[in-house]
């Protein structure tokens, strides 16, 4: 490797039009699918677009849509239903990526490396721009409480918060290079030593929803649906949805921690375009040619290094334009005897805004791993621009990428955003592992979910993995799966000797069976039993040289919350489940006011059962904000003036129903002043 600093991407995930894993998504690419959907008019006027528009002639009903964006599993993540409801599915897809992109590089999310810091950015959305604008929703839920929920700022803050994650946290914003922007940040915070790990990626969900466009002429959007960049049909681009998540260290650091490594980045950089453009939403060459020139020099590399450029390629006709001719100039016109292959991934899923680098960027990723450069959807003939630029072939079907002779495999990726910042990433394939063999021995593999459904699955799709050609070494699994695992409700576990006996045991699992293992190691089995019956246990001492390995990640499968809209005549709060009163001999001597406090209880924290009364304030999903929230609709409602340590203290909901309900005041007017000064000057 050169000896340049260099930054390891030792995990990633995301969740892409047409895949909701990378497996699927790189099946997508390989296979050149193109992902955009095409709705029909049943379908779009079930999502609710207005019927007058739908029958435009030039409406298209088209879209990189994401199946499933409003679903969540909150629970993990510690949101009651009330909050889970209100937050924007951008955080909530965010928070589960973040979530399985940690697992995917060996760490459970729940004890990742000291100081790691969230660089991520998201896109407007419909969910954000109707809470806004509801007041009917910030007066049940407060204002500042509703903004945190929803909006993009508190991206970054949300993920920190709920995975303890404690180095720098950034919502980064630079329109459509906002996700390979991040990846910037945190390479350049990882190098400069502010972070020993960093998260750092984008999402993009605009709305859960099917949507179209109105194609206008001159617009930079596809008449037919289609993109297709660099072609000579190229006529603009189709919106999408997804979110993409990196997991990064030092490449130093993640060699000694003996890190699995996805590929490595060698060098970035971000420049503007400034006023040297005709317009602000117009692109530049100099500065975009100037972003390629520098990343590859902080890679101490030259730019005619490349084999593959993936570019930006929005498939608008200035847009390509100005593409093409800054990267004949950071790169070089020609290229005798040399090929440099280019794509854009947008052919395939469309165009992520907010998500679009990172997106582009695990495509390069993928194709490094693979060892296979991946074709463009859609392509016919080459752009007129691209055919006076020898040497640079736009790849149009699956094609090997052979290591240059005494060279590595190398790449740039291109994000370009509205109003000028240029962001260029320098990829290089993972360094070869070096490493012992561990010796052969029997291992538990312990598995654990929320639900016995999602187990099985964990079980299958582990046992996948361990058929598939190069499996992981048995010893990597099982030292992963206990280090690198939260431990969940529903739990099983093997024991095996080999990858072969352990899969044939986790199928057996994933069918419904228990595997007893009494023929193998009775200590391994016996501290199996231990763990399955929820106890705390002492894991063997790992095989030595075993390390972290990529294995499949955990299977969200949370419910559907839906998302506000401004299409919708009004929004509000989810319909809280019903939690029964509590039984007439528990209830105070004034049961109506009790049920009164109960009710507000239950709306504002997202109750779902009798049982939540027996829990304390914070374990169902309350915080300090809430708790000024509920103060001010106690006294507003109800005419309870309560302190704020009331909701401070270690004690059943039930007995601060019982508090509340006897209380007649003495609430702290100067504390709760100052918590109310607080909140209202954060807004």
């Amino acid at each position: 490797m050169t000896e340049a600093p260099a930054v390891a991407i030792v995990g990633m995930s995301g969740r892409f039009p047409g895949a909701q894993d990378l497996g699927e998504y790189w099946e997508k690419l390989r296979s050149g699918v193109c992902s955009i959907a095409t709705f029909d008019s049943e379908e779009l006027r079930a999502a609710g677009v207005d019927p007058t528009e739908l029958a435009h002639p030039a409406y298209v009903p088209a879209k990189g849509h994401l199946a499933g964006a409003d679903r969540f599993e909150a629970e993990i993540f510690g949101f009651n239903r009330t909050e889970a409801a209100i937050l924007d599915p951008q955080h909530r897809l965010l928070l589960e990526t973040t979530w399985s992109a940690l697992e995917d590089a060996g760490y459970d999310p729940r004890h990742v490396p000291h100081r790691t810091g969230v660089y991520v950015g998201g896109s407007p959305t419909d969910h954000m721009l109707a809470a806004a604008v509801d007041r009917r929703l910030a007066a049940e839920l407060g204002p500042l409480q509703l903004r945190i929920l929803t909006d993009r700022e508190f991206l970054a803050p949300w993920v920190s918060y709920r995975l303890g994650l404690d180095g720098p946290s950034l919502s980064v914003q630079t329109a459509c290079s906002t996700s390979l922007t991040a990846v910037h940040l945190a390479a350049q915070a990882l190098l400069l030593g502010e972070c020993d790990a960093a998260v750092a990626g984008g999402v993009s969900v605009d709305s859960v929803h099917p949507r179209g466009y109105l194609y206008r002429d001159g617009g930079i959007f596809s008449p037919d649906g289609r993109c297709r960049p660099f072609d000579e049909k190229a006529a603009g681009t189709v919106s999408g949805n997804g979110v993409g998540v990196l997991v990064l260290r030092r490449l130093a650091d993640a060699l000694a921690d003996a890190d699995p490594i996805h590929a490595v980045i060698l060098g970035s950089a971000v420049t503007n375009d400034g006023a040297t453009k005709v317009g602000f939403t117009a692109p530049g060459v100099d500065s975009q040619s100037r972003a390629i020139v520098e990343a590859w020099s902080a890679a101490d590399l030259d730019p005619s290094a490349a084999q593959y450029l993936e570019m930006h390629g929005t498939a608008t006709e200035l847009g390509d334009r100005v593409e093409l001719a800054a990267t004949a100039a950071a790169v070089g016109a020609t290229r005798p005897g040399r090929s440099c292959g280019i794509g854009s991934v947008k052919s395939n899923i469309g165009h992520l805004d907010a998500a679009a680098g990172v997106a582009s960027l695990i495509k390069v990723v993928l194709m490094l791993g693979h060892r296979s450069m991946a074709p463009t959807a859609n392509a016919s003939g080459p752009h007129p621009d691209l055919t006076r630029m020898p040497g640079f072939e736009r790849v149009t079907t699956l094609s090997p990428w052979d290591r240059p002779d005494g060279g590595q495999r190398l790449a740039g990726v291109t994000g370009l955003g509205i109003g000028g910042t240029n962001v260029h990433v320098v990829l290089a394939e993972a360094p070869e592992p070096d490493r012992p063999v561990p010796p052969d021995r029997a291992e538990l593999l312990p598995i654990s979910a929320r639900t016995d459904t999602q187990l099985r699955r964990v079980a299958a799709e582990l046992a996948a993995a361990l058929r598939a050609p190069a499996p992981p070494i048995l010893a990597d699994v099982a030292y992963t799966l206990r280090s690198g695992r939260s431990a969940h409700a529903a739990r099983a576990y093997v024991v095996a000797g080999s990858t072969a006996e352990a899969a044939d045991a986790l199928d057996a699992l994933a069918e419904g069976g228990r595997v007893t293992d009494a023929g193998q190691a009775e200590e391994l089995r016996m501290i199996g039993e231990s763990w399955v019956r929820g106890a705390d246990v002492r894991w063997p001492a790992p095989a030595d040289g075993a390390r972290r390995t990529h294995l499949p990640t955990y299977p969200f499968a949370g419910e559907s919350l839906g998302a506000l809209s401004l299409t919708t005549a009004a929004t509000t709060l989810p319909a809280p489940q019903p939690v029964a009163s509590p039984p007439a001999d528990e209830r105070s001597a004034r049961p109506v006011t009790e049920a009164a406090v109960t009710e507000l209880l239950v709306t504002v924290l997202g109750l779902t059962g009798l049982d939540d009364l027996d829990k304390s304030y914070f374990s169902v999903g309350g915080d300090s904000l809430t708790a000024v929230h509920l103060i001010g609709r106690l006294d507003d409602d109800l005419g309870i003036r309560a302190p704020i340590e009331l909701f401070l203290e270690p004690v059943s909901l039930r007995e601060l129903v019982a508090r509340l309900t006897a209380m007649g005041g003495g609430a702290d007017d100067d504390l709760l002043a100052a918590l109310l000064d607080e909140a209202e000057s954060s807004q």
